[in-house]
């Protein structure tokens, strides 16, 4: 008489090992060679929205602002380019969920990563960032096709991390959505028809206007000191006006002044950089004047 429980065991084993194939063989089947297209079943736009393809961790401070679309359904369009830069483009991007009339406008800023330098005098940005491996170290000290790429991303990540320190402390900037390798998403600055508001040196502000928007620079400048942060690149290309608000963009050069070795000259730079613009169109009569701007922020960051 054959063991029963013999036979068992061995249907048993034969019916997992059946049932085991079968998952698998269907595994391939439902994969197809096409299965990650990212624009499969796409009902509209130029592709999904990349929501989901960013960690926690990658985008901007929570909760997320009530005109920002967070839906997995949503899909971008890229409507132009609203600017070129030597280490960036930046783009009109509008992501909506089809069907619905919700929408937002997007800034998408994405880095380059083929040239052979990204930035003019970068290594003086780049002075204290480092990763983790030591190879990539290496890469990015040799300005290797894989270092230029790891530089790119960090650009972009630091960007979204100064935004986000910046925002919560209340300095007029962006709000960074999220960034997916080297393109970075941040809040449209301008108006809903996709008109983008002018930069600071493309206006010609008189009087209060113009003393206003000096006041504000400065109380954004002495809170961004105070939390040990130097803009890095600023000049009048680097602010926006938007009814009548003076907003910072263009952050991924953001200097640590207590850490880098010449914190406080970015310091002085960058005041000095936008007190001659004011200087030059007279103002006169502001709390501040343009000349002590640079020791207020060395004072701010008791450097």
């Amino acid at each position: 008489m054959p063991d029963q429980a013999y036979s068992r065991r061995r249907k048993r084993r034969f019916d997992d090992e059946e049932a085991l194939f079968a998952r698998r063989d269907a595994r391939r089947r439902l994969l197809p060679d096409d299965a990650l297209d990212a624009v499969d079943g796409l009902p509209d736009g130029d592709r999904w929205s990349t929501w989901d393809q960013s960690s926690p961790a990658e985008r901007g401070p929570r909760p997320c602002p009530d005109w920002l679309v967070t839906d997995l359904g949503a899909t971008d369009t890229e409507l132009g380019i609203l600017k070129t830069g030597k280490e960036a483009d930046v783009f009109l991007l509008r992501r909506a969920v089809p069907d619905t009339g919700r929408s937002c406008l997007l800034a998408a800023k994405r880095y380059r990563a083929a040239e052979n330098r990204l930035f003019h005098r970068d290594v003086e940005y780049l002075d204290g960032r480092r990763v983790r491996e030591s190879r990539d170290n290496r890469a990015m000290a040799k300005r290797t096709a894989t270092g230029r790429a790891i530089i790119a991303q960090q650009w972009a990540k630091a960007e979204l991390g100064a935004l986000s320190t910046l925002l919560v402390a209340g300095v007029p900037v962006p709000y960074p959505v999220q960034v997916t390798g080297t393109e970075l998403l941040l809040e449209f600055i301008g108006g809903p028809d996709g008109a983008a508001a002018p930069r600071l040196a493309e206006t010609r502000p008189r009087g209060a206007e113009l003393a206003g928007l000096w006041d504000q620079l400065v109380a954004a400048l002495v809170t961004t000191a105070s939390l040990g942060l130097a803009h890095g690149d600023l000049s009048a290309y680097n602010v926006l006006v938007h009814r009548g608000r003076a907003v910072l963009i263009d952050l991924p050069k953001v200097i640590d002044v207590i850490a880098h070795p010449r914190g406080p000259e970015f310091l002085d730079r960058d005041a000095a950089n936008i007190a001659r613009w004011f200087t030059a169109r007279g103002l006169d009569g502001v709390a501040v004047p343009p000349g002590e701007l640079g020791s207020l922020l060395r004072a701010e960051a008791r450097v």
